[in-house]
């Protein structure tokens, strides 16, 4: 199979940010990178702030100056502004769904062996509280839409009261046909709450289920602790804040976006971002970044000895995302990075050794190396590490 051939450079992009240049940072996905002009205009709503605490917060304009950040970044991702509400991350909302539901004793959450490790201990968490069950179906890594949605199908029984499924998977770069699960679920009563992390800037059309949460700080160019919380209609009423506040009585959205003197200035800097992404051109943006990301998993994978049709989403490999995606995996050798310890160490091995930022995740007993691209890298930071990494691997 033919190496995948680079995207040309986005012209200007690497001067939107401040990221070291001595360092490959190969790793978007896990914290993003906020342009310079997100920046500048959050420190100039800082600023403002500091000036006069008692009128930024008390003053009377800042509930209107949230509502429109609100709107506008709904909007921009193709949710109803109205059911959402801002929060500072995925996990936060993951946590406020999973306490929205009423889960009682023997009742089960079904999720897959795709989930997020946060998420994961927020569901254990609410099943000892609760004394709720979790049931986890795992799904390969070449699985098709078909057989996620038959793994969903089997997993569910007459206990099942919640069913959370990535919309894109964090430590297996993969997408969920969460319209298809969503579809299947329809006449059973069993609400979905979709962990949509890595969703906003990369899919246009979410599928939000019953509950949906995004973080606007990946691949929306927010500032970080910027997220999305979409509730349907007929749960808005059973939300509460895990943070009891002034607005307590107020319900939903309010109730969760004002907590005491939580710095607002994230939220209110977020549509720049968005500004930043349409400006550059959003499709642009998400061909470029899917086209570099299958690039870089194709030349570490063959660095690696990894067979085009062993790399999960390229066009080798069977199951394939629709969806282009901005990050790629790539399985490692045999008991590298295959527990938690040994891929955390693993990944700062090559931060120190080689300064390029990945990320490493131990998932059914195999090291997977996650390599995001965005507009600031370049095709030769893959090459670097694709020269790199195996002699590195081999000390190991």
């Amino acid at each position: 199979m033919p190496m995948v051939k680079p995207p040309e450079p986005v012209p200007g992009a690497r001067l939107l940010f401040s990221l070291d240049p001595a360092v490959s940072h190969l790793n978007h996905g896990s914290f993003g990178a906020v342009p310079v002009p997100v920046q500048r205009a959050q420190q100039r709503l800082r600023d403002e702030m500091e000036a006069n605490p008692v009128k930024f917060f008390a003053g009377g304009a800042l509930d209107d100056r949230v509502t429109a950040a609100r709107r506008h970044l709904a909007t921009f991702v193709g949710l109803d502004p109205d059911g959402c509400a801002v929060v500072p991350n995925a996990t936060t909302g993951v946590g406020i769904a999973l306490g929205s539901v009423g889960l009682g004793r023997g009742d089960e959450i079904l999720t897959t062996d795709h989930r997020y490790g946060a998420v994961a201990m927020a569901i254990e968490r609410t099943c000892r509280e609760t004394g709720a069950v979790a049931r986890e179906v795992p799904i390969r890594l070449d699985a098709t839409d078909n057989d996620v949605v038959a793994a969903v199908q089997t997993g569910i029984t007459g206990r099942t009261r919640l069913v959370v499924l990535d919309q894109i998977t964090s430590p297996t770069a993969q997408a969920m046909p969460v319209a298809a699960v969503h579809a299947a679920l329809r006449g059973t009563g069993i609400p979905l709450l979709v962990d949509a992390a890595h969703a906003p800037g990369v899919i246009s059309d979410p599928t939000p289920g019953e509950f949906w949460v995004g973080n606007l700080h990946k691949w929306a160019y927010a500032p970080r602790g910027t997220a999305l919380l979409y509730v349907a209609p007929p749960w808005r009423d059973r939300v509460r804040s895990p943070i009891v506040s002034w607005r307590e009585g107020e319900g939903f959205p309010g109730c969760l976006e004002y907590s005491g003197v939580t710095d607002p200035t994230a939220w209110l800097a977020a549509p720049v971002g968005a500004y930043v992404l349409r400006t550059l051109g959003l499709e642009q943006v998400r061909q470029h970044n899917a086209t570099l990301a299958a690039y870089g998993q194709s030349v570490v994978g063959a660095a690696l000895g990894v067979s085009p049709t062993d790399l999960p989403g390229s066009d080798g490999a069977s199951g394939s995302a629709a969806t282009p995606l901005p990050m790629r995996v790539v399985p490692l050798p045999a008991g590298t990075g295959a527990t938690v310890d040994g891929a955390t160490t693993l990944r700062r091995r090559i931060a120190d050794e080689l300064q390029t930022e990945v990320a490493i995740n131990a998932w059914r007993g195999r090291g997977l190396l996650r390599l995001s691209a965005n507009v600031y890298n370049r095709s030769d930071e893959y090459d670097r590490l694709a020269d790199r990494l195996p002699p590195l691997l081999k000390a190991l």
